[in-house]
C-alpha cells in the first residue's frame, strides 16, 4: 500500500503524522511524496483558525480529485478540524472514506484493517515515529497532550481535550528513537510545556524531564517551544542555564500587553507579571532569546489598549514576535463577545505591530554581528549552505547563509558577518564542530520492526 500524508497546522500535528507513518510502515505500507502515486491518502487537518480550516478543506478536496483518476483507493481525514466538525464534513465531503478526530487516532489501524486496506497487526511500542520529511536531523517531541488553560479565544481544549502528560520514560524512549534516526535538534512541544508532570503526581516536572533527556541521550540541541510565563520557575531556568545542550531559547506567548484585554482573554498574567518574568529569564539564562506571540483586534480592544501593547513590546524588547489578527472561533468563550473591531482596523494594527517589531528585532540582532557561534546545518542550497543559529527556531526565525559547503545535520562554527532580509544572516564558515555523534541513522522512511512502538499509542 502506497501512502501519502498531508500534514497541516502545528508541530504537534507533525508528531501525530510521524506516528501514523511508523504504524503504517510496520504493517508494510510505503510512504510516497507524490500524492498522485498514493493508494491511500491521509490528510491531518488543523482547526485552529478559519484560515487553517480553509487550507485543510482545500487539501481534502484536492486529494479527493485523485479518486477520479483511479490511483487513489481511500481518502482519510484526521485531526483537529475533524474533531470539531465531523458531522458537517461527512455531509459535505462524500469522497472521504473515513473521518477520525484528534481523540480517535487509535482507530486508524483497526479501521484500515476492517476495510482490507492493510494486513495484520504487529507489535509496536508507544512513541515510535518515522520522519515525514527528509530532514531527520530536526525533529519535534510532544511531551503532553491537551490543555487545562481556559483562554477565551482558544479552541485547542475542544479539539485536544484536557491536559495529559506522557510518562517520562516514554518521552525519553521516544527521544532516543529520534536520535537513532539522526536527530540533532529536538524541539519539545506541548500546549504549555511548563504544565508537564502536574497530573503525573510522581514528582516529575519539566526540569526533571529535561535532566533525564540530557542524561539519557546525546542529542546536541534541545529547544523549548511554548511555555506560559507562570511556569518559568527558578528551578527550570537553572536547568536551562546549566545545560549547554538546552538551547537558550524560550517561546513565551503573552498574547497582549493591556491588562483589560488580558482579563477578557482569560489569560493568567498581567502586564507587570509579564515584565517581571522576562526580566527574571534574562537575569538567569545568559544570552537567552525570547520569542512571543500576540493577538490584535480582540473584542473590545481600544486604541489605548493597542498602544499599551506596543509600549510593552518597545519596553521589553522581545527578540522575535509572531502576531495575527483575532478570529472568532465557535465554541470558545470569546465567541460570545461582540467581534467589534473592524477588519480594516485589525489589519492596520497588525501592520503597525509588525513594523515596530521589525525595528526591535533588527536592533536585537545587531549584537550578533561579528560573533563566533555554533550553527546547525539545514541543507545545501544553490547559493551555498543554509544553517540556523541557536537564536533561530526551525521555520520561524530565519536562517544563516554560509559561504562554504557543509553537510546537513552537521554543527559548524561560523562568524556572523551581516544581517539580510530582517531576520537572515550571512556568515563565514570557520570549521566543523566536534559534537556528540548520534548513533547510526535509521532510515527516515522505514523503521525496522525491532524498533517499532504498540498500536493504540495515540490513545494515551
Amino acid at each position: 500500500m502506497k501512502v501519502g500524508l498531508v500534514t497541516l497546522g502545528c508541530d504537534k500535528n507533525t508528531v501525530d503524522s510521524e506516528r501514523y507513518l511508523a504504524q503504517l510502515s510496520a504493517l508494510g505500507a510505503v510512504a510516497v511524496d507524490d500524492l498522485r502515486e498514493a493508494e491511500l491518502v491521509i490528510v491531518n487537518t488543523c482547526g485552529f483558525i478559519d484560515a487553517a480550516k480553509k487550507e485543510s478543506l482545500d487539501a481534502i478536496i484536492d486529494a479527493g480529485r485523485l479518486k477520479a483518476e483511479g490511483t487513489l483507493q481511500a481518502l482519510i481525514a484526521v485531526g483537529c478540524m475533524v474533531e470539531r466538525h465531523k458531522g458537517e464534513l461527512a455531509e459535505a465531503l462524500p469522497e472521504v472514506d473515513l473521518f477520525l478526530g484528534a481523540s480517535e487516532t487509535d482507530q486508524l489501524i483497526p479501521q484500515l484493517q476492517a476495510r482490507g486496506l492493510i494486513g495484520a497487526e504487529v507489535l509496536l511500542h508507544p512513541g515510535d515515529r518515522l520522519a515525514v520529511s527528509d530532514r531527520a536531523h530536526v525533529r519535534y517531541l510532544k511531551i503532553s497532550e491537551g490543555c487545562d488553560h481556559g483562554c477565551a479565544f482558544c479552541a485547542i481544549p475542544l479539539m485536544r481535550g484536557k491536559h495529559r502528560s506522557f510518562a517520562a520514560d516514554e518521552v525519553v524512549r521516544e527521544a532516543q528513537l529520534l536520535e537513532m534516526q539522526g536527530a540533532r535538534e529536538v524541539n519539545l512541544v506541548a500546549q504549555d510545556l511548563a504544565h508537564y508532570g502536574r497530573d503525573l503526581r510522581d514528582g516529575t516536572a519539566l526540569p526533571e524531564l529535561l535532566e533525564l533527556l540530557v542524561a539519557q541521550t546525546s542529542i546536541p540541541w534541545f529547544r523549548l517551544l511554548y511555555l506560559y510565563g507562570a511556569g518559568l520557575t527558578p528551578k527550570l531556568l537553572d536547568v536551562v542555564a546549566r545545560n549547554p545542550r538546552i538551547v537558550p531559547y524560550l517561546d513565551m506567548p503573552i498574547q497582549h500587553g493591556a491588562d483589560e484585554v488580558l482579563k477578557r482573554m482569560r489569560r493568567p498574567e498581567r502586564g507587570l507579571s509579564i515584565r517581571d518574568r522576562v526580566a527574571r529569564v534574562r537575569g538567569a539564562v545568559p544570552d537567552v532569546t525570547i520569542r512571543t506571540t500576540c493577538i490584535v483586534g480582540f473584542p473590545g480592544e481600544t486604541d489605548a489598549d493597542f498602544a499599551q501593547l506596543l509600549a510593552m513590546l518597545e519596553e521589553v524588547q522581545f527578540d522575535r514576535v509572531g502576531a495575527f489578527t483575532y478570529s472568532a472561533q465557535e465554541g470558545t468563550k470569546a465567541f460570545e463577545l461582540e467581534d467589534d473591531v473592524p477588519e480594516s482596523v485589525k489589519r492596520e494594527r497588525l501592520e503597525a505591530l509588525l513594523t515596530l517589531q521589525r525595528d526591535i528585532t533588527a536592533e536585537r540582532y545587531e549584537r550578533h554581528i561579528g560573533r563566533e557561534v555554533v550553527c546547525l546545518v539545514e541543507e545545501r542550497g544553490d547559493d551555498g549552505t543554509i544553517a540556523r543559529a541557536p537564536w533561530q527556531a526551525d521555520d520561524v526565525d530565519g536562517i544563516v547563509r554560509l559561504d562554504a559547503d557543509a553537510p546537513p545535520g552537521a554543527f559548524v562554527r561560523v562568524r556572523i558577518d551581516d544581517i539580510e532580509d530582517d531576520v537572515d544572516f550571512s556568515a563565514t564558515l570557520l570549521g566543523i564542530e566536534s559534537q556528540p555523534a548520534a548513533p547510526a541513522a535509521v532510515s527516515s522512511r522505514r523503521l525496522p520492526l525491532a524498533h517499532a512502538p504498540t498500536i493504540g499509542a495515540f490513545g494515551r
